[in-house]
């Protein structure tokens, strides 16, 4: 689902894709029940052991262990919450740690990378499980998430590297890593395997934070094949585990928007969400599903409030993605749009954000430019539907239609995936 918010079509177009409607699996039902659940009762208990370890702390200052409580407590808070003051405050957090600890500590630094990846730091993650690898304790742990951050950096070579280190079919981390290398090389049915076999082990183990990993990963994947009932199952799954968990709410959205065509439900999910979960981006899937139903005054309302948020200096380049494809589509913004994606070219060289740059690039009327960068950095290396889709666009305007057509096949079979509003676009290729 990611980063298909904002593709505009005519809506003509729109208002004939609203009556077209596809085999119903939601059942009100059945999540209504956690639609009226609040995070207030597990945000309190997460305040509450905050609060427990800062008076530990305040008691007893040298006790580090009792910074990596409170660090994570503030971690904890931003999962809930999605505000991202919680997510900076960990961060805080995790380097006094650091410091303190003269960066000897791989633990800590591993913690304080996994809130640089949630940042889209991966750059500054690198370097800490770098120290953390030469620091050796715990070393697979750190191997682990040496391969997660190489696969966001692009660097493929060694992210494998790293995953045959720890390669052990009976570990669930293994597992749910390989299922992410068979993604990346676009082998989805093995991806599936690798993570059905994980929620096995999870299930098995009865740990509830890799459950509720695995249930809406899985999900997802079940999304992407078209095997959109199991996905729903999954999220429902995930709920009964957690009845507070945003991202599964927004996961049934999507099915009963992009695959029921039911805007008005899917919006009414996502309120409810967005009463106690606050990203930006929430916004930008409600400005597309408004879109969609032809209701334009909610469109650039949920747009408008979209800007408002991101505009938070606090996300850094969090949503560099977002805000150059939003930017795209208007010519007034394309100069910030290419400087946006240039830098996320320089944090995170992949084929996705040499496309992000590419696009824009053609956006601006520099179709022989885009193309080439395509060519170099994008074709035959992502599978990923949205960056195939401009790749397709680039191929049209450069009269590649072989090439197009090809794209457009695989295209056709991921409109789930990339919403309603792209299919006139797709058959258009």
């Amino acid at each position: 689902m990611k980063y298909q918010y904002i593709t505009i079509f005519c809506l003509l177009a729109l208002l004939t894709s609203c009556t077209i409607s596809s085999k119903k699996v939601t059942d009100t039902n059945e999540y209504n029940v956690y639609l009226e659940i609040t995070n207030d009762a597990v945000k309190e208990e997460v305040l509450e052991d905050l609060t427990f370890w800062k008076e530990k702390f305040n008691q007893t200052p040298n006790q580090f262990p009792y910074l990596s409580k409170i660090a994570s407590a503030y971690s904890q808070l931003f999962s809930i919450t999605g505000e991202i003051e919680h997510l900076k405050k960990a961060q805080d957090v995790y380097q006094n740690l650091n410091k303190k600890t003269k960066y000897s500590n791989s633990s800590y630094l591993r913690g304080l990378a996994a809130n640089y990846i949630s940042q889209h730091k991966f750059k500054e993650a690198l370097v800490l499980l770098t120290k953390a690898e030469k620091n050796g304790d715990n070393l697979e742990g750190t191997q682990k998430m040496l391969f997660d951050v190489h696969l966001e950096l692009g660097n493929y070579q060694q992210a494998k590297n790293y995953l045959d280190k720890f390669s052990n079919d009976a570990d669930f981390d293994y597992l749910i890593r390989v299922a992410k290398w068979s993604d990346h090389r676009g082998d989805l049915d093995s991806a599936i395997k690798y993570l059905e076999q994980a929620k096995e082990k999870a299930e098995a183990s009865n740990i509830a934070s890799s459950k509720q990993w695995i249930y809406t990963n899985l999900a997802d994947f079940y999304g992407h094949s078209g095997n959109i009932e199991a996905s729903y199952n999954h999220f429902l799954k995930a709920l009964e585990l957690s009845p507070n968990d945003a991202y599964a709410k927004r996961g049934i959205a999507w099915i009963v928007y992009s695959h029921e065509k039911n805007p008005d439900e899917a919006l009414r999910i996502l309120n409810t969400v967005s009463q106690t979960y606050h990203a930006p981006d929430y916004y930008l899937l409600k400005a597309e599903i408004a879109k969609f139903k032809g209701d334009l005054d909610l469109h650039q309302k949920a747009l408008e409030s979209y800007k408002f948020a991101v505009n938070n200096p606090l996300y850094g380049d969090m949503y560099n993605t977002y805000n150059v494809l939003l930017y795209a589509e208007n010519s007034e913004k394309l100069e910030e749009a290419l400087k946006l994606a240039e830098i996320e070219v320089n944090n995170r060289p992949t084929p996705q954000s040499y496309s992000l740059l590419a696009w824009t690039y053609f956006k601006q009327g520099f179709k022989r430019k885009a193309l080439k960068i395509m060519k170099d950095h994008v074709a035959n290396q992502t599978y990923e539907p949205q960056t195939l889709l401009h790749l397709a666009e680039v191929y049209k305007a450069n009269n590649k239609l072989k090439e197009a057509k090809i794209l457009k096949k695989e295209l056709l079979e991921s409109i789930f995936e990339l919403g309603p509003l792209t299919e006139q676009e797709i058959k258009n290729i």
